[in-house]
């Protein structure tokens, strides 16, 4: 094998272990702090167990992730946490938000999220517990789903641009295709109720016995690059609520989009 041949080979190599580690951080993320057994995570990649071992040791050794003594499972390791803390200073749009959707869960008393877009992934980035006495808490923060399950990623789906839709709809269905929610018709129904009526709604899809309602945040290029959302027990999201609850989402996202574009001003 010649010196470009084998570098070639090499850059392959090196490109698909880059891929299967990031595919093993998402999980562990996705997991969040009750981590994953070995055995979950190579069921979930389709990777052998020798190859995801390999890799988590990997990761390991760069403070990527950590196996806990207690239970053996794996769960991001501080190094994650270290880069996240750098990278939200040029990503994160938590803080011109934390004031509009505080507000908005003190006054409907309901938990409201922030979610965000990352690839064909949707990310929640904030969460807010009003006071009602029944709160739904049904994502943590940092936890990651396919666009398409839960409220805030089916509405960042529906307002993608109708290519990139398609071509999303197809990698999820391909991927995910086992979760019912997620099988073409179904997704592709949400999706068109989403666009009718401006909002996304789900019931008892992650958390049975909860409704939730989102709608799709906008950079200044009209592209969805986050939603906000309220999830409640069924009893407290009547019809009329919905409604209600769908218009003030809207007026939140209105006032959100110029908040951000306000501070992506001051940078």
């Amino acid at each position: 094998m010649n010196a470009r041949v084998k570098s070639r080979s090499m850059g392959c190599t090196d490109l698909g272990t880059i891929e299967r580690a990031l595919e093993l951080l998402r999980l562990l993320a996705t997991a969040g702090r009750y981590g994953l057994a070995l055995t979950q995570l190579s069921g979930t990649t389709g990777l052998p167990h020798s190859t995801v071992h390999r890799l988590l040791h990997r990761l390991i050794a760069e403070r990527m992730a950590v196996q806990r003594e207690s239970d053996k499972r794996y769960v991001l390791g501080p190094l994650s946490m270290e880069l996240g803390l750098a990278a939200s200073q040029i990503y994160d749009i938590r803080e011109p938000c934390r004031l509009i959707l505080g507000r908005l869960a003190e006054d409907i008393g309901d938990t409201v999220y922030l979610t965000v877009r990352s690839g064909n992934e949707s990310v929640c980035a904030d969460r807010y517990e009003g006071p009602s006495t029944i709160r739904v808490v049904t994502l943590e923060v940092g936890s990651r789903r396919p666009l398409g399950l839960g409220a805030g990623g089916l509405a960042i789906l529906a307002a993608i641009p109708e290519e990139e839709r398609r071509v999303t709809i197809e990698h999820l269905v391909q991927r995910h295709g086992e979760n019912k929610s997620l099988r073409s018709r179904a997704l592709c129904s949400a999706i068109d109720a989403c666009r009718k009526h401006g909002y996304s709604l789900i019931r008892s899809q992650v958390t049975l016995g909860t409704t939730a309602v989102g709608v799709a945040i906008r950079d200044t290029l009209d592209n969805p690059i986050a939603a906000v959302s309220v999830a409640a027990v069924d009893s407290r999201m009547t019809e009329a609520r919905i409604e209600s609850l769908s218009r003030r989402l809207q007026s939140t996202a209105s006032a959100i989009q110029s908040a951000l574009h306000s501070f992506s001003r001051q940078y």
